[in-house]
């Protein structure tokens, strides 16, 4: 059995102004930081074998605080950007607000919860997948199959992919699923990863 244990990164900078992050690369607020460190708390108990983030720093910042404070920060630890957030395109920097003022309501929604429309140059759930789920099964996959226990700080996003695919859901049920900041969630899984128990710690 193997334990896998993912997390969205803490609050960043422009969670805090209500604008479309994507791939720009901003840093953690004041308290993301603070909510990275309040999930190492709860991985004090856990003996992670290696580590993994996105090519973002609030991802990568969040996983080095959260390791500092449950004292695994020895580990090692690989960045790749195809656990990146989804790609917001001609969205990305703007606020959500001002967005859903521009183009209504109904369009900002669709944009950020249908599973295959994707906003102008950007990236749907469904292409955001289509680089997640490879990578996982490619590079994390064979390291829980063979009993390593992995911890992933990433993003809303390419988590909602990667917990589509753990957990068997459907594009409707995991567009409802809300991830919380720093709130880590843990998987036990089977040698064929199978989860045999997840909750959030």
């Amino acid at each position: 059995m193997a334990q896998l244990v993912i997390f969205r990164h803490g609050q960043s900078v422009w969670n805090l102004e209500n604008k479309f992050t994507g791939w720009v690369d901003v840093a953690l607020s004041e308290k993301g930081i603070e909510e990275a460190k309040a999930a190492g708390v709860k991985l004090k108990n856990f003996c992670f074998d290696e580590g993994y983030a996105s090519a973002l720093q609030r991802a990568q910042k969040t996983l080095q605080l959260a390791l500092e404070v449950c004292g695994q920060n020895h580990i090692p630890l690989t960045y790749n950007k195809a656990l990146n957030e989804r790609m917001y395109g001609d969205l990305q920097g703007l606020n959500k607000a001002d967005t859903a003022a521009k183009y209504g309501d109904e369009q900002v929604k669709i944009w950020r919860r249908s599973y295959d429309i994707a906003p102008p140059h950007g990236e749907s759930l469904k292409d955001t997948a289509e680089r997640v789920i490879p990578y996982f099964e490619t590079e994390i996959a064979p390291k829980l199959k063979a009993g390593k226990n992995i911890v992933i700080a990433a993003h809303g996003n390419s988590l909602r992919a990667l917990i589509m695919h753990l957990e068997k859901m459907t594009p409707a049920q995991i567009l409802e699923f809300e991830i919380g900041t720093a709130q880590p969630r843990l998987y036990e899984l089977d040698t064929t990863l199978n989860v045999l128990k997840t909750h959030n710690l």
